[in-house]
């Protein structure tokens, strides 16, 4: 009896010695996370900390004004654009690792209402005269903002809707204009209005891919993160098929 009491108490103790290294080894990741990934990333993260250890740490905000982080010395050491040329700069800038960008996502851009019945199934609410006010991103900081002027100039709606534009920082901003009335509809991200396990809110229209630029959103490992397992460690199991499929349910194509 005594043998076995001191074998279990020694498989006790390597189970214990086991647990501790791998918390050791557990670590934080700074990551810019573009504005219509905050979802997504959401649910991404906590499978990540679950399975691996390491906590995955999100700054939500619009690529632009990431990338001016970035540039400024910001501590992030993984960025999930919303576009593919941001993180192509920040390597050819020096800011991101050569050879470590890759595309997770590909978005679609939706007009939105947050009432049931406003946006038909072809967009032609937007040539309603009681529509004084459409939400939209800053182009300059936003690629979903961009892909929504270009869908209006391509319909031939630009210049005719300009005076009406209600502009946002970042996505989420356009979203809550959309959302608090301020704008009775707005450019905003697939990924916001169909939230996998929540009924559809409002009434949207799925702005045809051949108006606008592809949204390839790409990450990128950035030079602050070279050395750390954590950001090695999210980079691949952001390539993973369950985390693709957390992707592709927020109407993300990959």
């Amino acid at each position: 009896m005594r043998i076995a009491s001191s074998f279990v108490s020694r498989l006790l103790l390597v189970g214990q010695l086991i647990c501790v290294a791998g918390l050791a080894q557990a670590a934080e990741v700074q990551v810019a996370v573009a504005a219509n990934f905050a979802g997504p990333f959401e649910k991404i993260a906590a499978d990540f900390a679950a399975e691996t250890g390491h906590k995955a740490i999100a700054s939500v905000g619009s690529t632009g004004k990431f990338y001016a982080q970035i540039k400024n010395g910001a501590p992030f050491e993984i960025l999930l654009a919303a576009d593919d040329e941001t993180p192509r700069r920040l390597v050819g800038e020096g800011e991101g690792v050569a050879g470590s960008q890759f595309t997770y996502a590909r978005g679609k851009l939706v007009l939105w209402s947050a009432k049931a019945g406003v946006v038909d199934e072809n967009g032609a609410v937007l040539k309603r005269a009681d529509i004084a006010h459409i939400a939209i991103c800053d182009p300059k900081l936003a690629p979903y903002g961009l892909a929504a002027e270009e869908a209006l100039k391509a319909s031939k709606l630009y210049d005719t809707l300009k005076p009406k534009f209600v502009t946002a920082e970042s996505i989420t901003q356009a979203f809550q204009f959309v959302a608090s009335g301020n704008a009775e509809v707005g450019f905003v991200a697939l990924s916001q209005v169909a939230v996998p396990g929540k009924p559809q809110v409002g009434s949207w229209w799925l702005v045809p891919a051949n108006l606008y630029s592809p949204l390839q959103q790409d990450a990128v490992l950035l030079r602050k993160g070279e050395g750390s397992a954590a950001a090695q460690a999210l980079l691949q199991y952001l390539k993973g098929e369950k985390t693709k499929a957390v992707i592709r349910s927020y109407g993300y194509e990959l």
